[in-house]
């Protein structure tokens, strides 16, 4: 399992969930160790990397059990990067990067694609956005080629940008206007950073959306989309020996550019805890959630993102989990519980709890049990055992990682992308089988025995139980 995350590249469309989906590290590797009572080892992915002449690192991790790779090219910049004012130009200009070069007519790149076989797809992140090819082995060089066009070679007009500003206006209205829980989700992240640009939507605010112009589109693209701005990861088929001339013919030949330093305002104290409360008739499974502020591995200045991927792991991985265990299965006032942390963020992250009630459960009932859950754990912690077993099963998935053919370059990618390097991504299993029981419930205290926090209620016109 990897944490807060899922096991292949999100969809273009939910643009809104994928800070935690990209939530990375924790995302590809999170589950278990052999039942081998050994210490863990370095290594996860055994990658081999390089840099080209213009400044973009290469990754490449070797799968040969089929003839296919998958493609990825990272650009470090996403939605946290926008002017104020412009939100959504990031995920705008995601979807203008398939309209088209003077090689590649509009709308032709994915078609391409497809008759030779294969997919595609973009994702926009606050931290970074993606595009990617899963392609047979033979038709690697097609894709890189295609790929390096658009890196440098965009041709925008207004035939193909404004009807494409009404495509992702459309979006936002079908994925969150029309969706409740994606609505609280964004709510409650606006008000969780009340200052850091990751409290702005990636797909835009609708005011803002609407009046996004080709010309604005332009200088993202023209400010942030330089090879020694990129990395080329490619897993699958393929060795680095035999990719390197590829990369060299078809990337190396972009001229590197001055790009902009990722300078972001940083989240203040939160001096008060805060509530979000939505309510609607279209709501048929009623949700309480709450968010507290985190370090990410970025940011963390006192050890605690290791240790709080192993509460996580306690709280929330499986049937036999704390939350579950109590709020489903013993009190049986809940028919979910689940408590998540995603350290891959380049600034400041959050921790997440919350809970679906059973039917005919008043939700104040279930938000009193959920917060004497937390409390508890504060105050008493976690014990060896739970830390042992928690970390034995993280391990061991970890082991597993490497068999996915876009895991570990959906690892690999958002890892790098947002400030960290291939040896933490491969230290991953020491620091996590180093990780003690003192330190998980020193973690816990200092993130989850906060006061100020944000709680998100979701519930049906009728309910009165708030």
């Amino acid at each position: 399992m990897l944490p807060n995350g899922p096991t292949a590249p999100p969809p273009r469309k939910r643009p809104w969930r994928r800070r935690a989906a990209a939530g990375v590290l924790a995302f590809a590797l999170a589950g278990a160790a052999p039942a081998l009572a050994l210490a863990a080892e370095k290594g996860v992915f055994f990658p081999e990397t390089f840099s080209l002449s213009n400044g973009m690192q290469v990754v490449v991790v070797t799968n040969q059990r089929v003839p296919v790779v998958t493609h990825m090219v990272w650009y470090k910049v996403g939605a946290a990067d926008e002017p104020r004012g412009v939100s959504g130009i990031a995920h705008f200009l995601e979807h203008l990067m398939f309209k088209g070069t003077e090689e590649i007519p509009p709308g032709s790149f994915s078609r391409i694609v497809a008759k030779n076989g294969g997919r595609d797809n973009a994702f926009t992140s606050w931290d970074y956005t993606a595009y990617f090819q899963n392609v047979a082995r033979d038709r690697l060089e097609l894709v890189m080629k295609m790929e390096a066009d658009r890196m440098s070679n965009l041709r925008l007009t207004d035939q193909v940008v404004y009807p494409e500003r009404d495509v992702i206006i459309e979006e936002r209205r079908q994925r969150i206007e029309n969706e409740p829980a994606d609505r609280i989700g964004e709510q409650v992240n606006a008000t969780l950073y009340v200052h850091h640009p990751y409290g702005t939507p990636i797909i835009g605010w609708p005011q803002e959306m609407a009046t996004l112009t080709r010309e604005e589109a332009e200088s993202f693209y023209k400010s942030w989309y330089a090879p020694n701005n990129a990395v080329l990861v490619v897993s699958g088929d393929v060795t680095a020996e035999e990719l390197k001339p590829l990369a060299e013919k078809y990337y190396g030949a972009i001229a590197a550019r001055p790009v902009p330093e990722r300078s972001r305002v940083q989240e203040p104290p939160m001096g008060a805890a805060r509530r979000v409360i939505l309510r609607d008739d279209e709501v048929r499974q009623p949700i309480i959630r709450r968010h507290w502020l985190a370090p990410s591995y970025r940011t963390d200045k006192e050890g605690y993102a290791y240790p709080l991927q192993v509460l996580s792991e306690i709280m929330s991985g499986g049937p036999t989990s704390r939350l579950y265990r109590s709020l489903v299965v013993e009190q049986r006032i809940a028919t979910s519980a689940w408590l998540g942390y995603s350290p891959s963020s380049w600034d400041v992250t959050s921790l997440a709890a919350g809970a679906s009630p059973a039917p005919g459960v008043p939700m104040d009932k279930l938000e009193a049990a959920l917060e004497a859950d937390i409390r508890t754990l504060v105050e008493k912690g976690v014990t060896e055992e739970e830390v042992a077993t928690a970390k034995k099963r993280m391990l061991a998935e970890a082991a597993y990682a490497r068999d996915s053919l876009t895991g570990p370059a959906q690892t690999l990618g958002a890892a790098i992308a947002t400030g960290q390097t291939i040896d933490d991504v491969e230290n991953w299993p020491v620091r996590i089988d180093a990780v003690t029981a003192e330190q998980v419930s020193a973690a816990a205290r200092a993130v989850l025995g906060k006061t100020n926090h944000v709680t998100g209620l979701l519930l049906p016109l009728q309910d009165k139980g708030s």
